[in-house]
Formats: structure tokens, sequence, C-alpha cells
């Protein structure tokens, strides 16, 4: 008895191999749902932006302009100034990181990020926090120009834009190094500078 057992268990597991072998190369069973999307749909959803500004779309606004938005749709969280809170402090802790003082860094975007692009990235993809993705371009790049100036990183009317914002060098962009391990692609970052 144990014998058929094991023999038709067998022979169920060669067809099984054999019917995912004969089948098309998209390797699912076909439930008839589902579509291949259109590019114009893959390009709605391609909204990646590279820390070189590459993905950034056409758009523009300054500090002074984005004073509006941030003042509508993202003081309840953080702050008339960006260090209040509740959430995230996102001013303030430039030279916290390597302070000999021993204390907590605090890291911000004006103390911690490297790239610019990545704040704009992530004010549209997660801001605000109860509305994500409803900014529209400009007021996304307004509301990135007024974070960055209330950090001191750039002007209140300086124009921020898909050419300019990756221009913009913040604090801690020499602060990351590459990563050591053998299992990672070797970037051309150079080593932070020695002070």
């Amino acid at each position: 008895m144990r014998t058929a057992r094991s023999l038709a268990i067998a022979l169920a597991l060669v067809w099984s191999a054999t019917a995912l072998a004969e089948r098309s190369a998209d390797q699912s069973p076909s439930f008839g749902v589902g579509r291949t999307p259109t590019p114009a749909e893959l390009s709605a959803i391609d909204i990646e932006v590279l820390p070189d500004g590459r993905g950034l779309p056409a758009g523009s606004s300054t500090a002074s302009a984005g004073k509006d938005v941030y003042t509508r749709r993202c003081v309840t969280c953080h702050g008339t100034t960006g260090v209040e809170g509740p959430q995230d402090v996102l001013v303030g802790g430039r030279g916290s990181l390597v302070s000999a003082s021993g204390g907590r860094p605090v890291k911000t975007v004006g103390s911690y990020w490297p790239y610019a692009t990545t704040l704009w990235d992530y004010v549209r993809r997660a801001m605000p926090f109860d509305h994500p993705g409803t900014l529209t371009t400009n007021e996304v790049y307004g509301a990135t120009a007024y974070v960055l100036f209330l950090n001191g990183i750039v002007a209140e009317q300086e124009v921020l834009n898909e050419s300019t914002l990756p221009k913009v060098k913040m604090p801690n962009r020499d602060g990351f190094v590459p990563d050591p391990r053998p299992d990672v692609p070797a970037t051309k970052t150079e080593p932070p500078k020695k002070k």
C-alpha cells in the first residue's frame, strides 16, 4: 500500500513538472483577467527620480511660492518652521552628525540628506501624509524649495526646476561612503573629505 501511494505521488510530481515545462513563458496560469499595460499606463507609474535629476518632470517654483504650499499642506505635521513637529523635524541639526560633543545626531533634510532630488521625490510620492500624491508638480518644487530655504540651502527667490534642483549641493553630500561589500557594484563616489 505504501509503495502504491509513493508511486502515485511520484507520478503526480512527474506529471506536474511536465505540465509546467510545457506552459508558455509567462509561467503563470491564465485566468482570463488582466491585460498588458499600455505604454501610457507604464509611463504614469514610471516616476523614479535619480540623484542626478534624471526623471524630474518639467515644472518650477521658489521657496517664496512654496511657503504657501507648506503652510496649507505641511505645517500640521512639521510645524511652522520645520522644527516643531509633531512628526519628523525637517530643519536644523547641521554639524550634529560629526560633532565632538557626543550628543545625539539630529537627522534632518539639512543635516543628513545627500541629494535635493531625493527630497523632491519623497515629497511627490509620500506627502502630505494624509493625501500622498495630491500635490501638483509645481507644488512639489515649491514645498521642496521652502524646506531647503528653511535649512539655509537655497535663497527665497531661487527658482528650482528640473535643471537647477540636481545642482543644489546638500550639506551632507560628502558624508556618505561607498559600500565596501563585494556583492554591491562599485560607484564612482568620492570618499568624504577629512577635515
